[in-house]
């Protein structure tokens, strides 16, 4: 590992080409240069020098002969020494010291080739790493020091830095921090250590975006908290400890373990629908999942992502309880759901464009976040793709893109929900593939499935049985053996056909089970202990308004890429303003004598205009949350913010509504001949004004009806019921006031104070005939032709509007992670 923000996370490989080495560039940000040339792949030899991220300054390899038996064995592994006289050939890889690059990520050459060494050349601005006195900080056991707790397994920490009494260590991405650390989730300025007088160290935030936890809780933002040698630091995907005075840092480079204990989720009823799941599996592993219909797959990806945590047991990221730490270790795990995460209306470059600007800090420059999506789509050869919209794409390459977009931030682990589910078997191996080069570039993938084709890909397979008990896990070719058929159908109907069988049972006592199983309680979760001071929620990477910017420009961007849903808003207003047109009324005239003393048509007018307000308001926003609603759930859990998120939908659609307000308005009194005064502003400013604000709480109302509904097709009836609720409580049609009940029923209509509003403007009172003709003076009091009874009808309209938006941020709750309401 080499420390330096110009080196991006998986900058370059070093490999024996046969009869040289050879150095590949990954696609790296900054690039990798050879004599002063950025180079892709390049053959080199004694005397090449490398750099890495900048052709001058950049951390230097030098390619040179090493002194003979220098070479350490990969993995520990002793290799004997042979006199000098006996090896006048024989060059070999030398140990780079603790502060140099980790001994495990160089490349490693066979036995019988020429064999060379790199060191990397210590930089200026790296002076952390090297201990008191420019001397290399010493190497610890492997695990740190006694007595403290293991972090990520037994492994040794990455780097050492040492703390001294007074120092500051200050933590962050530019490279004018003492800690550089390279991580795109992780602040310019993020956090500092520092000794207090006493002899204590202390982590203080420096008001980082994505936060700085401690034991796997955040801090306050902008806080500091007591550390011991037991507590554990995380920022972003560095862990840090303090041990002796020294500070051991853990990258997580994607080679986790992870494993699941004993996991039961009991629903309403005492019904189990998981029981007793315990599995665990190493890193770099490729995990398939499958069972038939009711055996809790989709409840066990729930629980192994944290979304629903189980009822009892745990999950282990590396022996940290991903319950527990769930704040910190929520940034380092991926969930590509079923259905697309993405909008199809853009191209694949401005999804994943929009994925970035939310996920990664406020502080983080487009230059970056572009660099990181060109890394990542030529990682999954999207790059010739990328100015293509989503929906024109391959279901399999749109699923490839849903996997870029959890790959941006680098996630360590990997869930998948059915990514094969309707690809043609083709696609399917195509798919299965590329999960299988995510787990071997570093990752831990695992994958819900239904396909059964392409299962000798995974390194393990968990088969869950009916109830959501385990039936097996281990190798996938030893499945069907264990099962005791030859296909996996006859094994599915084994399961519908003996569904009482104790499937579970019978795998706890098979010899597999002892194999891959047994010892999943052997090595014990990793203690937490919470600091004294009170835990901050989680932060968020954007700040409230520069998600809001963000989400504003993004769903504008979708509705400007749909020109036929564009063109349906124009229309269908201008269409409801021409219907209005046809009856032939002027709304202030009224003829001198009796009986026709009465211009009955303008409250008709009125009506069919507030009416086809309502639907088209309404129709605006009623598909709008449902068809979101996977992507909301997924972006929640990586820090969206609800409001932020609503409030972009009722901009953006209290603008369109307001230009339809105004469109039918047009029509609809361009025609018409009305009062020459009004009560506040001019007469048509006023119905207007009504007309619109109509609209924008109508729009409300079909928010909270896209909140309730579980499918898009529920949406068209319920929008359909909604306008003619409308219709029937406007007071134009009957007489309302003065029925108990239902006048009072009335109240909740958008309708009944937007018809009062225009009533208060055009004088509806006396314009239209008395419901009563032997009580002329029986008037509805909502139509008082005056200003302040105006101001009241418009006011309540629009607070019902505003209701309608806290129930919607109520009823999202409900397609939140669960973690995420507490």
């Amino acid at each position: 590992m080499i420390e330096d923000a110009r080196v991006s996370w998986r900058h370059a490989t070093i490999s024996w080409g046969g009869r040289s080495w050879v150095i590949e560039d990954h696609g790296s940000t900054n690039g990798t240069f050879v004599q002063g040339q950025r180079i892709h792949q390049m053959e080199i030899g004694p005397g090449s020098a490398v750099h890495l991220g900048n052709a001058t300054d950049g951390p230097r390899l030098n390619l040179a002969a090493a002194p003979a038996g220098a070479y350490a064995a990969p993995q520990g592994q002793a290799q004997a020494h042979q006199a000098p006289a006996q090896q006048p050939q024989q060059q070999g890889w030398q140990q780079p010291a603790p502060h140099q690059a980790a001994p495990h990520q160089a490349a490693q050459p066979h036995a019988g080739q020429p064999q060379q060494g790199w060191q990397q050349q210590p930089q200026a601005h790296v002076p952390h790493q090297q201990g008191p006195a420019g001397q290399p900080a010493p190497t610890p056991a492997a695990g740190g020091a006694a007595g403290a707790p293991p972090v990520y397994g037994d492994r040794s920490p990455t780097t050492f830095h040492q703390l001294a009494l007074g120092r500051v260590m200050r933590i962050g991405r530019a490279l004018e921090n003492e800690l550089v650390v390279s991580d795109l989730q992780v602040s310019r300025h993020h956090a500092e250590f520092h000794a207090t007088p006493d002899g204590r160290f202390e982590i203080r935030d420096l008001g980082s975006h994505n936060g700085t936890y401690v034991n796997g809780q955040p801090i306050a933002k902008g806080g500091s908290v007591l550390i011991g040698p037991n507590d554990i630091v995380g920022v972003g995907h560095s862990t840090f400890r303090i041990v002796g005075g020294q500070l051991e840092e853990f990258v997580d480079t994607g080679e986790v373990s992870f494993s699941a204990r004993h996991l039961t989720v009991t629903v309403d009823g005492g019904k189990q629908i998981l029981k007793d799941v315990s599995f665990g599996v190493p890193e770099k592993s490729l995990i398939g999942v499958i069972g038939p219909s009711g055996s809790g797959k989709s409840t066990l990806l729930k629980a192994l992502t944290g979304y629903r945590p189980a009822d009892q047991g745990d999950v282990l990221y590396d022996n940290r309880s991903l319950y527990k730490q769930f704040a910190e270790l929520r940034q380092r795990i991926g969930l590509v759901p079923q259905d697309d995460i993405l909008h199809k209306e853009l191209t694949v470059q401005k999804a994943l464009r929009y994925a970035a600007k939310l996920r990664f800090p406020g502080d983080t420059a487009p230059a970056e976040r572009e660099a990181r999506i060109d890394e990542v789509l030529r990682e999954l050869k999207l790059d010739i793709h990328r100015e293509k919209k989503v929906t024109s794409l391959s279901g399999g390459q749109r699923k490839r893109v849903s996997v870029a977009l959890e790959l941006l931030t680098k996630p360590s682990l990997i869930f998948l929900d059915e990514p094969t589910s309707g690809l043609d078997p083709g696609m399917d191996r195509d798919v299965m593939q590329l999960l299988r080069g995510l787990a071997d570039d570093g990752r831990t993938v695992l994958v819900v499935t239904h396909s059964v084709a392409e299962l000798g890909l995974c390194d393990k397979l968990l088969v869950m049985a009916p109830g959501g008990s385990v039936a097996y896990f281990g190798p996938p070719e030893e499945a069907l053996n264990f099962f005791g058929y030859s296909t996996w159908a006859d094994v599915f109907s084994a399961f519908e056909n003996y569904r009482d069988y104790d499937w579970a049972g019978r795998w706890k006592g098979s010899q597999h089970y002892q194999m891959y199983a047994a010892d999943i309680d052997a090595v014990a979760a990793q203690p937490v202990q919470m600091p004294q001071q009170a835990m901050a929620r989680p932060p968020k990477p954007q700040g409230w308004g520069s998600q809001l910017w963000t989400l504003m420009r993004r769903y504008t961007s979708v509705i400007a890429s749909d020109k036929g849903f564009m063109g349906l808003m124009v229309i269908l207003p201008a269409v409801l303003g021409l219907v209005s047109v046809v009856i032939p009324a002027d709304f202030g005239l009224a003829p001198p004598t009796p009986p026709s003393r009465f211009n009955g048509d303008a409250g008709t007018i009125m009506l069919i205009l507030a009416v086809g307000m309502c639907f088209s308001g309404a129709a605006n926003s009623v598909r709008e949350l449902i068809k979101e609603r996977v992507i909301y759930e997924r972006e929640r859990a990586t820090g969206l913010s609800r409001s932020a998120y609503l409030m972009s939908k009722v901009i953006v659609l209290g603008v369109i509504t307001a230009i339809q307000g105004v469109i039918i308005c047009a029509i609809g009194f361009a025609t018409r001949e009305l009062p020459a005064e009004g009560l506040i502003m001019p007469p048509a400013v006023e119905l207007c004004v009504v007309v619109i604000a109509l609209g924008f709480t109508s729009m409300m109302f079909g928010l909270v009806i896209s909140s309730l509904v579980k499918t898009a097709e529920k949406t068209m009836p319920l929008l359909v019921m909604f306008a003619i609720v409308q219709v029937v409580f406007t007071g134009i049609l009957f007489q309302v006031y003065g029925s108990p009940g239902l006048e009072q029923f009335a109240w909740l209509m958008p309708s009944r104070w937007a018809i009062a509003g225009a009533g208060s403007t055009l004088d509806l009172a006396h314009l239209m005939p008395p419901w009563d003709p032997k009580d002329p003076t029986n008037l509805d009091p909502l139509w008082e032709h005056s200003a302040g009874q105006w101001g009241i009808n418009v006011s309540i309209l629009l607070l019902i509007g505003i209701a309608c938006g806290f129930a919607v941020a109520r009823l999202l709750r409900r397609h939140e992670p669960e973690v995420m309401r507490k």
